[in-house]
């Protein structure tokens, strides 16, 4: 996930004074912290580092990340007139995110670089909500109580995301990613009616390149996910694999999904869960393994190195 580095030390130090968002738009810093975790624990890809608001800050959006909460929005989206006003993105406004995938792709050599962005639901619960939300409350009632404006930020929201990954394709990425974080808290029933249109949209447009579809908690959404044209669905770690596998259907890869937290038993219990994903993983027609969601802050570095190692050992033997 695109949290792989920041547990590390190297990420730390070369983060030092430096905030998020500034962070993701100097060419140097991306490069540096995209490849950090592929020095350190030799996986298979590379994810860019960046952040799924990156683009609507890039745009124009009045938004700040800040620590301990998140992003956070000077002046909420709640009618028809500040959707309208919503600005779109224009692809001079992320020449360093262009830049620094060109430079990446150079020097990952054979090794994938995934770009990502954010999916229109989870970019507008930021939006409306002002910042992060348990419930969502605001959110659903622009949804429930005028579908017409949700549908019109929806689908702005899915330009901007379409735009965002159209570019990174053409700079080079291997794979892109759509992170829906938020959409575990709609039912199946408003996913498909308010949501999964504009996904579907934003997924079309990149096509021709390997489209991961990742949310949290979306057990009773992973069918509908697959439909919004994904080859590959992300799967935290509350569905095993082989269950997923069903609900995804013929077609689709999956990926996951160990317990982040399962990293932080002793190395036994560690090994035991980690070849019980690999195991259930084999019913997928595909199967990338990964954690649930990301790296917790305060993981030790040297587990994930040794989880790393056994996964490439056990799929050497498979």
């Amino acid at each position: 996930m695109r949290q792989a580095g920041r547990a590390l030390p190297e990420y730390r130090k070369v983060r030092e004074g430096v905030d998020m968002l500034e962070s993701c738009l100097r060419p140097d810093l991306i490069v540096e912290i995209t490849m950090q975790p592929v020095r350190r624990y030799g996986v298979d890809a590379a994810i860019l580092f960046s952040d799924i608001v990156l683009p609507l800050k890039a745009a124009g959006v009045d938004l700040d990340i800040k620590p301990g909460v998140g992003p956070v929005i000077a002046q909420p989206i709640r009618d028809a007139n500040a959707v309208a006003a919503l600005p779109e993105l224009s692809p001079d406004q992320v020449t360093p995110v262009v830049d620094a995938v060109r430079g990446l792709v150079a020097e990952l050599g054979d090794t994938p670089l995934i770009g990502f962005a954010g999916a229109p639901f989870t970019l507008a619960s930021y939006l409306v909500e002002g910042g992060p939300s348990r419930d969502h409350t605001r959110t659903k009632a622009l949804m429930y109580g005028d579908e017409k404006t949700w549908h019109a930020l929806a689908g702005k929201l899915a330009d901007v995301a379409a735009a965002y990954l159209t570019m990174q394709i053409e700079a080079g990425v291997s794979a892109v990613q759509l992170f829906d974080s938020w959409a575990g808290a709609l039912s199946a029933a408003d996913y498909e009616r308010y949501v999964l249109p504009h996904s579907r949209r934003v997924l079309a447009a990149a096509a021709g390149v390997p489209r991961i579809h990742f949310g949290v908690d979306t057990g009773e959404l992973l069918g509908l996910m697959a439909a919004a044209g994904a080859d590959v669905v992300g799967v935290d770690w509350r569905v095993p694999l082989d269950s997923a596998a069903q609900r995804v259907g013929s077609g689709v890869a999956l990926q996951g999904n160990l317990d982040p937290a399962t990293v932080f038993a002793p190395w036994p219990a560690v090994e035991h869960r980690v070849r019980e994903v690999l195991r259930a993983g084999r019913h997928a027609e595909g199967h990338v393994f990964n954690l649930g969601h990301g790296v917790l802050p305060d993981t030790d570095p040297e587990v994930l190195t040794r989880v790393v190692e056994l996964v490439h050992e056990v799929s050497a033997a498979s």
